[in-house]
């Protein structure tokens, strides 16, 4: 049934029930969100959806709070918000009304889940500080989201109501950033994976476009690849390939003494012509067309296997 309200407490807001309005108002955009801790808003009924509020977690009945005594828990013990227990039950509603494939909406339900639901969740019930970011602390999203409540002495009564459309806005942004993004690393995955096939045994791939490759790379155990060529608006991008998830550690470096050229000293140094730029940190360089690019990956190649 189509809930008529989505139920939340007033108050302060914190991302959780912020998080968990995005999914909820996505897929009912005709409800109305109700902040409210009266009973008569937090007893389930058939017309509403309540969350983080109300002290049960009953799916059936359309309640998930997570403050109780006994309050619910993932298979490995960890602990729900709202937003978790939201996620379970509506995430893959809200991504196939978001358009993605149905055959990408499971991996990406999971992958949401494990690296952008749990955090919050954690967060929220006390199990990770924000600590553990050191300086970046005061910059995660809980805390972010959380600057756009009123200062404490605020005197309009509407002041919380508003600061939580506010943050519901630009949490909402996020959220479907994020989704758009993690959906173009799957197209992206398809595109790298036939390239890989297409490469053989030769250590360059070659993309049709710039895109996420290393996922790709690495889940199809492609350990020979050292370089990756692809055009981009105007030229041709050579880039290495890291060695590992951390780090800026590549599995092989673009020669030393391209490092920090461009132009017509590039060219000079590696002999193609079209060649025009080197990072000095001989991670990334650049051509005018396709076939200087492979031919400094050629070079690279060698460069990198004669060590």
């Amino acid at each position: 049934m189509i809930p008529d309200f989505l139920v939340t407490h007033s108050g302060g807001f914190h991302a959780d029930e912020l998080l968990s309005s995005v999914i909820l108002t996505r897929l009912f955009p005709n409800a109305r969100l109700i902040r409210s801790r009266a009973p008569e808003w937090t007893s389930p009924g058939a017309d509403r959806i309540i969350y983080d509020v109300g002290g049960r977690y009953d799916a059936a009945e359309r309640i998930f709070d997570h403050h109780q005594r006994g309050a619910p828990l993932r298979e490995n013990g960890q602990p729900y918000s709202s937003f978790g227990l939201i996620w379970r039950h509506y995430g893959h509603d809200y991504l196939a009304a978001s358009g993605l494939p149905e055959g990408n909406i499971e991996a990406l339900h999971a992958s949401f889940d494990a690296s952008f639901v749990l955090p919050i969740d954690l967060v929220d019930n006390g199990a990770l500080s924000p600590s553990v970011a050191g300086p970046l602390a005061g910059l995660t999203l809980p805390a972010l989201l959380e600057t756009l409540k009123p200062v404490f002495d605020e005197p309009d009564p509407e002041a919380e109501d508003r600061g939580f459309q506010n943050a519901l806005a630009i949490a909402r942004s996020l959220v479907e950033a994020r989704i758009a993004q993690s959906a173009a690393k799957l197209r992206a995955e398809a595109l790298v994976h036939q390239a890989i096939i297409d490469a053989g045994d030769g250590r360059i791939l070659e993309l049709p476009r710039g895109m996420p490759f290393r996922p790709a790379i690495v889940k199809a155990g492609a350990d020979h690849l050292l370089f990756v060529v692809h055009p981009r608006e105007n030229d041709w991008c050579l880039t290495g390939i890291r060695g590992a998830d951390e780090g800026f550690e590549l599995r092989a470096d673009l020669p030393a003494a391209w490092a920090g050229l461009t132009d017509h000293d590039l060219a000079a140094v590696c002999g193609i012509e079209g060649a025009t730029f080197c990072h000095s940190g001989r991670f990334i360089a650049a051509a005018k067309t396709r076939e200087a690019a492979l031919a400094m990956a050629e070079l690279a190649v060698a460069a990198a296997i004669q060590g």
